[in-house]
C-alpha cells in the first residue's frame, strides 16, 4: 500500500461487500486511521458510542479484514474526540505550570472581550478583597454564558492558574457541575455530607464551575449548591460559574438560586468575528508548527463562523490531512477540512438510553434500578414515563423499540408518553424538568 489512507480503504472496502449499506454507513464509513507503526493501528471513530460498539461487536472483523489486506495482524488502538478531550482536560488540571489555558494565549475580540476583561480582574484579586486599589467585590459572582466551543472553560482553567500563579496560599477548585452533583449525590448514598460540606463550603477560596445548567431541576443538588454559594461569597470567597445559557432560560432552577447567580456579573461570549477567527487559526498553526498561507487561513476563516473549537479542528484536520499526504495546505485540502469538520459538528451523536435514564434519575431521585423496574408507586411511574418522554424527543426510536429498553409494549410507551405530555402543561415545575434535562442531553452531543 502507498498510503495508510489506500489501506483503510481497502479494508473499508471489504466492510461495504459483506454488510448491507446501512450497516456499512452507520458503523463503518466515518471510522479513520489515525497512524499505523510498528504493528500498530490507530484509529479514530466520530462518537464514544460507535467506538465502543464497534470495538465490542466488529473487534475481530476488523482483525480479520486487516488479515485479508496486509497479510499479517495488528494491535486496534480506539480513540474518540470525548476520550482525548478528557485525556487533555486531565493533564492539564493535574500539570499547572502547563500553559494550555492562560490569558496569554486567550485570542481576545470584541465577541468575548467584556468577558475576558472581567474574568482577568477576578484572577488579580479574587473575592474583590484581596486589594483595595481594584475592588472587584460585585463581580461576585461572574457568570459567564455562551454556546458551546467559545472558550468559557478556557477562561475558567485561565483563571485558575493565574490565581495559583498570583497567589499561592489560596485554594482554587475547577468542578463541573455534573461532576459536583454526581459528588453530592454519592456523598448522600455514603451518608458524608459534612464531609462534603467541609470540602466545598470551608476549604475553598475560589470556586469555578463548569456547565451550572446542569444541576437545574436537581432539587436536593440545587439546595445544597445554595449554600454552598451563600457561604463562600458571604465569607469573601470568589465564585465563577459558566453556562450555555443566560439564568433566566435555566428553567427549573430556583428563584432564589437564580437571583444569586444574576446578583454579581454577568458576561455573554458571542461567536469570535472575522479578525478573531484568524487569529484563532493562526495561533493553533503557531502551537502544531504547521506553515499555513494567508489566503487559506482567510478562507477557513469566512467559511467557519460557530465556534473556537471548530476552527481549532478544522486547522488540526488539515495539519494532519498534509502530514498524511506529504503536501503543503492548499484551497482544496481546506475544503475537505472544513466539510468533515462542520459536517461533524452538525450531524448529533447518537444519544444512549442510560444516558436518558441517568439524567432522569439525578434529577428526580429515583434510582436507574427503579426506572427499569416493574414497580408502579408514583414517584417511579413518573420518572419512568419523564424517561420515555424525553428518549422519544430526542431519538429516532420507535414507541416499540422504547418499550422494548424497559420491558414494556409499545401501546404502554404511547400511552405514558400523552400522559406526560398532559401533565407538563398543566405542571410548569414538571414542564421546566424535561425541558432542561432535554437541553442539557442534546447539549452533551
Amino acid at each position: 500500500m502507498d498510503t495508510m489512507r489506500e489501506l483503510w480503504q481497502s479494508i473499508l472496502d471489504i466492510f461495504k461487500e459483506r454488510y448491507v449499506d446501512t450497516v456499512y454507513r452507520l458503523w463503518f464509513s466515518e471510522i479513520e486511521i489515525m497512524s499505523y507503526k510498528n504493528g500498530v493501528v490507530e484509529l479514530m471513530f466520530p462518537n464514544r458510542f460507535k467506538m465502543e460498539t464497534v470495538k465490542r461487536e466488529f473487534d475481530g472483523k476488523l482483525h480479520e479484514a486487516f488479515i485479508q489486506v496486509c497479510g499479517f495482524d495488528c494491535e486496534f488502538v480506539y480513540h474518540c474526540p470525548e476520550e482525548l478531550a478528557v485525556t487533555e482536560n486531565t493533564e492539564e488540571l493535574e500539570n499547572l505550570s502547563n500553559d494550555a489555558f492562560t490569558f496569554d494565549n486567550f485570542i481576545s475580540g470584541p465577541s468575548n472581550k467584556f468577558a475576558y476583561t472581567a474574568a482577568k480582574a477576578i484572577a488579580q484579586n479574587p473575592g474583590g478583597f484581596i486589594n483595595d486599589t481594584n475592588n472587584v467585590a460585585n463581580y461576585n459572582p461572574l457568570f459567564i454564558y455562551g454556546s458551546s466551543g467559545l472558550g468559557k472553560t478556557h477562561l475558567l482553567f485561565a483563571i485558575k492558574n493565574e490565581v495559583e500563579r498570583l497567589y499561592p496560599d489560596l485554594t482554587v477548585k475547577y468542578i463541573a457541575a455534573e461532576e459536583f452533583v454526581n459528588e453530592f449525590v454519592a456523598a448522600l448514598g455514603d451518608r458524608t455530607t459534612n464531609e462534603f460540606h467541609e470540602k466545598y463550603r470551608n476549604n475553598i477560596d475560589v470556586l469555578l464551575v463548569d456547565d451550572i445548567q446542569f444541576i437545574a431541576g436537581k432539587t436536593q443538588t440545587e439546595e445544597e449548591f445554595f449554600h454552598t454559594f451563600n457561604s463562600l461569597v458571604n465569607n469573601g470567597k470568589q465564585v465563577v460559574l459558566t453556562s450555555d445559557r443566560p439564568p433566566k432560560q435555566i428553567h427549573s432552577i430556583t428563584d432564589r438560586l437564580r437571583s444569586r447567580f444574576v446578583s454579581g456579573l454577568l458576561a455573554d461570549i458571542q461567536a469570535p468575528e472575522f479578525e478573531t477567527r484568524c487569529a484563532i487559526i493562526k495561533r493553533k498553526a503557531k502551537l502544531l508548527d504547521f506553515e499555513i498561507d494567508d489566503d487559506i487561513v482567510d478562507y477557513i476563516a469566512k467559511r467557519s463562523k460557530s465556534n473556537i473549537r471548530q476552527l481549532e479542528g478544522i486547522t488540526k484536520r488539515l495539519h494532519a490531512m498534509c502530514n498524511l499526504t506529504n503536501e503543503k495546505p492548499t484551497i482544496s485540502l481546506a475544503q475537505n477540512a472544513i466539510k468533515k469538520i462542520i459536517d461533524d459538528d452538525v450531524k448529533p451523536l447518537p444519544v444512549t438510553i442510560q444516558r436518558i435514564v441517568d439524567e432522569v434519575s439525578r434529577t428526580t431521585g429515583v434510582s436507574t434500578d427503579d426506572i427499569y423496574s416493574k414497580k408502579r408507586t408514583a414517584n417511579i411511574s413518573n420518572a419512568r414515563k419523564m424517561c420515555f418522554y424525553i428518549i422519544r424527543n430526542v431519538t429516532d426510536m420507535s414507541f416499540k423499540a422504547i418499550g422494548s429498553e424497559f420491558g414494556k409494549d409499545h401501546t404502554t410507551v404511547m400511552y405514558n408518553i400523552d400522559e406526560m405530555e398532559k401533565k407538563m402543561l398543566t405542571n410548569s415545575t414538571l414542564n421546566s424538568q424535561v425541558l432542561d434535562i432535554i437541553n442539557n442531553i442534546k447539549d452533551e452531543q
